[in-house]
């Protein structure tokens, strides 16, 4: 069932349960018992939650912490929590922009509340026999009319999030690659975008020699994506490029048994591109955005690429494969390079790449590199807004020749040491002289395998398509 939110001016007589935020300044509500609130060491903090008996019926009283720190990513927050706890009924209501400081604009504050009730709300039950969905169905929102355009937004914004999710939580038997580019194309055509879909044939006649690679040990047929959104008035044209591997053995590099068990979420990249392109074409900014998803899984077939072999790329550079499980960087070579074809303002590509970025930076940070500053800061004043936390690391040119082959143009692995830089030096070769490019290793945030985290649930969190969309946004 799908969610709906509506504006009322004031609380309905009747709601199964009526959510109201507090801060710390004023932590107790007119008509509920502060005792009650300090019986369950409730002080109005950020993430507190408190159910009781209200006024008109039950309560929850949401803390929302220092009034001076409330940002919009305490209003996502707040809701994920109000819709999680409010999730065996139906129909519930809150009040909760009251509180939001001067720096917080009511618009952006109603955005981030709905995005939280749609992320908080999702689950992924569709191959269980049985399940008990969240049952929330719909939230009367006390505010004005003027804030439907941010309830909208957000919304839109988390329906293309929650489509990344179901994309990483299918299993990689079932999301092929041709049933991944099935289903991206029936997205395209949904929401009238330009769709192009290469088979193997093609491919090879386009000379993508890292995709071809990797597939080489594969039953499944590869399949290299393109969705374009061109308004009539476009004053950018941003590029993005999203990994595609929609399971990961290793290759001949086998992986260990425990270190497969989620590599149906390798494909996360692709998944938030798309999810991305769903929502870019209903919001309509005037960006040109092109979509590349190079797909194919990585398996150990009879004529699995060797360690050893060399692949060429579409721009003509040569690779030395020495790990088979370093596949990522050979189908997105083949992209970047098609990707600087098409001349965009800006490229960026998304990779579920290393575990040497989770090793740096933990299991909530993606790791961003890029050959431009200016676009690097974007992307990172778009990590802040929307709460999508990213970390810039170094492309040092003196680690350079780590990647450095004996017999071919390259290599696809450095030494022991910097192994997410070196992947983003790896990419670097294949990005076209001049155009600004930015790499973001969301190996980390793109899947939660034990427990969740603020707005992400366990599996597939569809990390980046809000980082994305603000960043088209902010061009």
């Amino acid at each position: 069932m799908a969610l709906t939110i509506g504006l009322v001016r004031k609380a309905p007589a009747r709601t199964e349960l009526h959510a109201l935020a507090v801060t710390t300044a004023d932590p107790n509500p007119d008509g509920v018992d502060p005792k009650v609130l300090a019986s369950n060491g409730f002080a109005g903090k950020a993430g507190e939650l408190v159910v009781t008996s209200g006024p008109a019926g039950p309560i929850a009283v949401l803390g929302m912490g220092d009034p001076e720190s409330i940002t919009t990513s305490s209003y996502r927050q707040a809701a994920v929590a109000f819709v999680r706890a409010a999730s065996r009924h139906k129909r519930v209501s809150a009040d909760v922009f009251a509180v939001a400081p001067d720096t917080v604009s009511a618009r952006d504050a109603a955005q981030a509340f709905a995005e939280g009730l749609a992320l908080g709300r999702y689950e992924f039950t569709s191959l269980k026999s049985k399940s008990e969905p969240n049952k929330v169905e719909s939230v009367s929102l006390v505010g004005s009319s003027g804030l439907r355009a941010g309830v909208e937004r957000g919304l839109t914004i988390s329906a293309g999030v929650n489509l990344a999710r179901d994309l990483v939580n299918e299993p990689g038997g079932s999301l092929t690659p041709t049933v991944f580019a099935r289903r991206a194309s029936a997205v395209g055509r949904q929401h009238k975008l330009t769709v192009k879909v290469m088979d193997a044939a093609a491919i090879k006649r386009a000379r993508m020699g890292g995709l071809l690679g990797v597939n080489r040990g594969s039953s499944q047929q590869p399949r290299f994506v393109q969705l374009t959104y061109s308004p009539p008035k476009a004053n950018k044209h941003i590029a993005l490029v999203g990994k595609g591997i929609t399971f990961d053995s290793g290759g001949l590099s086998i992986k260990t048994g425990t270190g497969m068990m989620t590599m149906k979420c390798d494909m996360a990249g692709a998944a938030a591109v798309l999810g991305t392109m769903s929502v870019v074409a209903q919001l309509a900014p005037a960006v040109k955005v092109s979509a590349f998803m190079p797909l194919t899984d990585n398996m150990l077939g009879g004529d699995a690429t060797r360690p050893g072999d060399v692949l060429e790329i579409r721009n003509g550079k040569t690779v030395e494969v020495l790990n088979t499980d370093a596949e990522g960087r050979l189908v997105l070579a083949d992209a970047l390079s098609l990707a600087s074809e098409s001349k965009p303002d800006a490229i960026i590509d998304l990779a579920t790449l290393t575990g040497a970025c989770m090793v740096a930076l933990g299991p909530r940070y993606a790791g961003a590199m890029g050959t431009d500053e200016p676009l690097v800061a974007q992307v990172l004043a778009s990590s802040a807004r929307t709460g999508e936390r990213v970390w810039q690391l170094p492309l040092p040119s003196e680690y350079r020749s780590m990647i450095d082959s004996p017999v071919a143009d390259i290599k696809n692995v450095g030494g022991p040491h910097g192994g997410a830089i070196t992947a983003g030096l790896f990419l670097k070769e294949f990005v076209a002289e001049g155009i600004p490019w930015v790499h973001l290793d969301i190996a980390g945030p793109a899947f939660i395998d034990t427990g969740s985290w603020d707005e992400h649930p366990r599996g597939g969190t569809g990390f980046g398509v809000r980082l994305l969309v603000d960043l088209i946004d902010s061009l």
